[in-house]
């Protein structure tokens, strides 16, 4: 059985405990589970929408009977200059796991070790640093596209690659994250906090919402995984269909069919804004729902039919999957939009097409008058893809 405490109970709790467990020393616990959370979701970071933005990890949350929802990573805009974001984590003790609040403050503090990623790789931040009133934004760890944004450097040492499911534990404690904090990490504790902005509560409460968000529902695969800004656009499908591609799960024909659907959900999606003072209607965020879920059905019917994309082992091969690789991460980063992508693998299908006609044709080969027709398309292709990935 699933139950809430309210805080004071918690904390009596666990002074009483404090020895023996690794998680007591956050600014204090607002909420309790009986069960685990879930591992953390795979995802991929969206582009940062602009100068000042500050990466906030994605992170479950739990309400009251419905159990875990996944609040999605997303950037947003720190209270004031000069302050990072600690995240929220889990912590087991006294037979519970509390939730420690994220919050700002001048240093990272104890976050339970949980490897978030993007620069929160158990211990401190390394997705950027304050150089006087400018946030500098290391490259290496988060998705800057440096044509707009300048105030980069680049440290790869701060990267943790522990990416398997055993590492992607989302709480503190004896069967999850063995961690204590530091010495760094205690003194940033005793520092002066500032509670979540409330764009960042607005985010917590809309992911509350969603049906969709709930672990219950989504089986530890959130709908809506990470997000540009609060109220901004959704990438979970988007990098789900990057995956399908780099994977070969899902071949051009394919991609440019689920492209055209999200490119059209998201034209639908800015007219209904439009329409209404840039905000959505109940009943259009219900329809949008149930559009997105539709889409996601159709990502993993395609995902697992045996239409798998196969490029042979060979020059022309090679290059065809090497285009293919340039276009999921074009969409895995957000530099290029579902209607880019659609485009783009309409233009690798039709190359596809008449590689395998020239194929019927000459007996399974290439004629080198052939050969050279395909590279001079595959070079126009690529031209278009690095166009519109850095447009």
């Amino acid at each position: 059985m699933k139950k809430i405490l309210k805080s004071f109970v918690l904390l009596a709790a666990f002074t009483i405990v404090m020895p023996q467990v690794y998680a007591q020393v956050s600014v204090g616990i607002s909420i309790s589970a009986h069960i685990a959370p879930p591992a953390l979701p795979v995802y991929t970071q969206p582009v940062c929408p602009g100068d000042g933005y500050i990466w906030t990890p994605g992170y479950w949350a739990y309400a009251d009977p419905d159990g875990y929802y996944w609040v999605p990573g997303v950037w947003v805009r720190p209270p004031h200059v000069g302050v990072l974001w600690t995240p929220a984590y889990w912590g087991y003790a006294g037979g519970v796991y509390g939730f420690h609040a994220g919050y700002w403050g001048p240093h990272v503090g104890f976050y339970g070790g949980v490897n978030y990623g993007f620069g929160y790789g158990g211990v401190g931040f390394g997705g950027g640093v304050w150089a006087g009133n400018v946030f500098r934004y290391n490259t290496a760890v988060a998705n800057v596209n440096t044509t707009v944004i300048h105030n980069t450097y680049v440290n790869k040492t701060v990267i943790n690659n522990n990416t398997t499911i055993n590492n992607r534990t989302s709480f503190n404690g004896p069967g999850g994250v063995n961690a204590n904090p530091n010495e760094q990490e205690r003194r940033a504790m005793n520092e002066n906090h500032i509670q979540p902005t409330s764009n960042q509560m607005d985010h917590q409460q809309t992911a509350s919402r969603d049906h969709n968000q709930f672990a219950s529902v989504n089986h530890g695969a959130p709908a809506t995984t990470a997000m540009n800004r609060v109220n901004g656009r959704s990438f979970n499908q988007q990098g789900r269909i990057a995956n399908g591609i780099s994977s070969g799960k899902l071949n051009a024909g394919e991609t440019k069919n689920l492209e055209n659907r999200e490119a059209n959900l998201n034209k639908e999606v800015r007219t209904d804004r439009a329409d209404n003072g840039g905000h959505l209607t109940g009943q259009e965020r219900n329809q949008v729902n149930n559009q997105q879920n539709k889409l996601s059905n159709a990502i993993d019917a395609d995902k697992h039919n045996a239409n798998n994309a196969n490029y042979g082992n060979n020059e022309v091969g090679q290059r065809r999957a090497n285009q293919q690789q340039r276009i999921a991460q074009g969409i895995r980063n957000g530099q290029m939009n579902a209607r880019q992508a659609a485009r783009t693998e309409n233009r690798e299908q039709n190359i596809n097409r008449n590689i395998n006609a020239d194929r019927r044709a000459n007996d399974g080969r290439l004629t080198a008058q052939q050969h050279r027709q395909i590279n001079h398309q595959q070079n126009r292709a690529s031209r278009q893809i690095s166009h519109q990935r850095h447009g």
